[in-house]
């Protein structure tokens, strides 16, 4: 749950209002509130499918009544990479920690922060139209329908597999007929309108789906996403950052058994070159946001990129500062900031 912190004495009153004091922060330090920016963390989701296979109860029986070649009569578990997706995260970066005073009463103080202390908004609070979406459309296992509730008292009393299959597989003969007299018009009785005729046309296909499985077997896929956080750094060239296993799924850097998923992350900007004069840092003149660069991420898997676009990366950006004169009574300035990345998503003034 986000938290808000107001602080008393907020812009209602009507007496001047100083600049804000808005330090950078050293524990131990003044009192007020204490806030971060953000800096990116690379949010990798692996969205795996297990497939699980069970034979059918007569699928020895598959290529001779149904023409059904290479039917598998063993069971089998196995995993697939559906997707791979990247997206920015916002930690909190250490070295871009302020407080901001509450002696001064300015809206300032008035700030929104998330759990880890990342300003989300001043203000106003931080609209829920710009919350990330983080779930995934994930397929899991539907049910089977049970085969012998189509199967007719002949195919049950068959006194063997064989005979059980023969009758099997001409009652899904005889409901293939059956289908194929309806659609073209043939049947003796035929359904009244288009809604009769879907219905009619797909509880046959049910019947056929069910018999049929029971030579064809059944195959469940379930997904599951797979998160791996990745700080970004310039000119990284095949990074290994997981393994995937058909057998096993996801697996660790060190285990062998998988196959390496790579990363490759580049600047779409030149980084500025930091130099350290040796000067102290100057103190801010208003609230602190970031103006993330862009990085070029690719993940790939056994030589098939499964991911390529850019991101934001706050560390390949800057830094820089509202003004205080946004911030006074003449003036009621609302900000929203992007929690992942620190930069400003809206400014409203009236």
């Amino acid at each position: 749950m986000n938290r808000t912190i107001i602080a008393l004495g907020l812009l209602a009153c009507s007496t001047h209002i100083a600049a804000q004091d808005v330090n950078i922060y050293t524990p131990g330090s003044d009192e007020g509130i204490v806030y971060f920016l953000p800096k990116t963390a690379l949010e990798v989701n692996i969205i795996a499918t297990r497939i699980n296979y069970q034979p059918g109860e007569l699928c020895q029986y598959a290529n001779r009544y149904l023409r059904m070649n290479n039917v598998n009569p063993q069971p089998e578990t196995y995993w697939e990479i559906k997707q791979i997706d990247v997206r920015s995260a916002g930690v909190p970066d250490s070295t871009k920690a302020y407080i901001i005073k509450l002696k001064d009463k300015s809206v300032l103080s008035n700030i929104e922060l998330t759990e880890d202390g990342i300003a989300k908004a001043i203000n106003t609070t931080f609209p829920k139209e710009y919350e990330q979406n983080k779930d995934y459309e994930l397929e899991k296992p539907l049910p089977h329908e049970n085969s012998r509730k189509y199967m007719t008292e002949e195919i049950l009393m068959a006194g063997s597999t064989a005979k059980m299959a023969e009758l099997t597989a001409k009652e899904i003969y005889n409901i293939r007929e059956s289908k194929n007299l309806i659609l073209r018009g043939q049947a003796d009785t035929m359904p009244k309108d288009g809604a009769s005729l879907k219905l009619i046309i797909d509880n046959l296909d049910k019947q056929e789906k069910a018999l049929t499985q029971m030579f064809a077997g059944t195959t469940d896929r379930e997904d599951k996403v797979f998160t791996i956080h990745v700080t970004p750094e310039d000119n990284v060239k095949d990074k290994i950052i997981l393994r995937f296993s058909r057998l096993l799924g996801a697996l660790s850097t060190d285990n062998l058994a998988g196959d390496p998923i790579y990363i490759s992350i580049n600047s779409t900007v030149p980084l500025p070159v930091v130099t350290d004069d040796g000067k102290k840092k100057k103190k801010p003149e208003g609230a602190l946001y970031n103006i993330p660069g862009k990085g070029h991420v690719s993940v790939s898997y056994q030589g098939k990129k499964y991911f390529e676009d850019d991101v934001p990366v706050t560390q390949f950006g800057s830094t820089e500062v509202l003004v205080n004169d946004l911030f006074n009574k003449k003036i009621n300035t609302r900000v929203v900031f992007n929690p992942a990345t620190g930069a400003i998503l809206k400014i409203d003034k009236d």
